[in-house]
């Protein structure tokens, strides 16, 4: 079977006919990328809506799995927790309860609300989230209004911008990987952006972190006590934790089998500056994740957008005849 042209055609001609058909089929593709943008706007509009402020928010329980370590509930509005009322039973943190009829082991109560002296407690990877979505709906409106829509080289470099702000807003909702340090997750710095210690009324104890973090499109809270260390870098031994030792062994505990526990959590052993101020060890940590439906949602549409908007770009610099990147 012969596949040449009849009449035949000059090589010029030919390339005339190519680069014509080229051109067309990219003013009917960039004509259905502005179709697609507006559906595109209200996907995010509703992620928008998803992490907007709004009453009454969402009220999450917390709950430690296979122990009472953890034990209360967070409300969050919008990128903010306005309210929480949390309960600790940790080995390494002095109770503020004593034993009553209702609770019969002594905790540590904790509880924040709505206070105009106390700093908000912003969720970083949230507020980040937010932005970038508002920022993807003002890329969209220019792609759509400025005029430049029949330009494939500007519809381009808005797509490859919008496709960065949805990759890095699918990133923070995913989170950082548990036992590993992400500098481009926003707060993912635990000792220096833990909870302000005068968000709780009374406030915090001294050498206790709260850490609020996303991750899967959870809230986790990481709850670690924490031990200065001295200026050669040997651990202090609290008080509480320390016996009578004879010839470096301690009665109490190699009899009794009491006092303090070598850590077994995966911070053990590394130090850390706390708030920039001392360096301290991590003596006791504990973690607990609560699911939270809107975030959820809203994950699972910017992972679906942002595969949608990387599908436009191979098929635009397709047309174009980039190579793909």
């Amino acid at each position: 079977m012969s596949l040449s042209v009849y009449p035949p055609v000059s090589p010029q001609e030919q390339r005339r006919d190519e680069v014509e058909c080229q051109r067309l089929e990219l003013q009917w593709l960039l004509g259905e990328f502005q179709k697609s943008l507006s559906a595109l706007k209200e996907s995010l509009e509703h992620c928008a809506a998803l992490l907007a402020p709004k009453e009454p928010g969402s009220t999450l329980v917390l709950s430690s799995l296979r122990s009472e370590n953890v034990k209360g509930f967070v409300t969050r509005i919008g990128t903010k927790m306005v309210k929480g009322d949390i309960h600790l039973r940790l080995a390494s943190l002095p109770p503020n309860m004593p034993r009553t009829q209702t609770t019969s082991n002594p905790s540590t109560h904790l509880t924040f609300g709505p206070s105009p002296n106390a700093p908000d407690l912003v969720l970083p990877q949230l507020f980040a989230v937010r932005s970038l979505v508002n920022d993807s709906l003002d890329i969209i409106d220019a792609s759509r209004w400025a005029g430049q829509s029949t330009d494939a080289s500007f519809i381009s470099g808005q797509l490859r911008l919008l496709h960065d702000n949805l990759a890095n807003a699918k990133a923070y909702m995913k989170g950082a990987i548990p036992g590993q340090q992400h500098e481009t997750i926003p707060g993912s710095d635990w000792w220096m952006s833990s909870v302000d210690a005068t968000v709780f009324q009374p406030p915090l104890p001294d050498h206790l972190s709260l850490h609020f973090t996303i991750q899967d499109a959870n809230i986790v809270l990481t709850i670690r006590t924490l031990a200065p260390t001295s200026p050669g870098g040997t651990p202090h031994t609290p008080a509480s934790d320390s016996g009578f030792s004879l010839s470096g062994f301690s009665l109490r505990n190699r009899l009794l089998g009491l006092g303090s526990r070598v850590p077994n959590h995966d911070e053990a052993g590394e130090v850390f500056e706390w708030r920039g101020k001392e360096e301290v060890i991590v003596r006791e940590k504990t973690r607990v994740e609560t699911g939270d439906p809107s975030l959820m949602s809203s994950a699972a549409k910017l992972s679906a957008i942002e595969h949608e908007v990387a599908r436009w770009r191979y098929n635009l610099r397709t047309v174009m005849g980039e190579e793909d990147d």
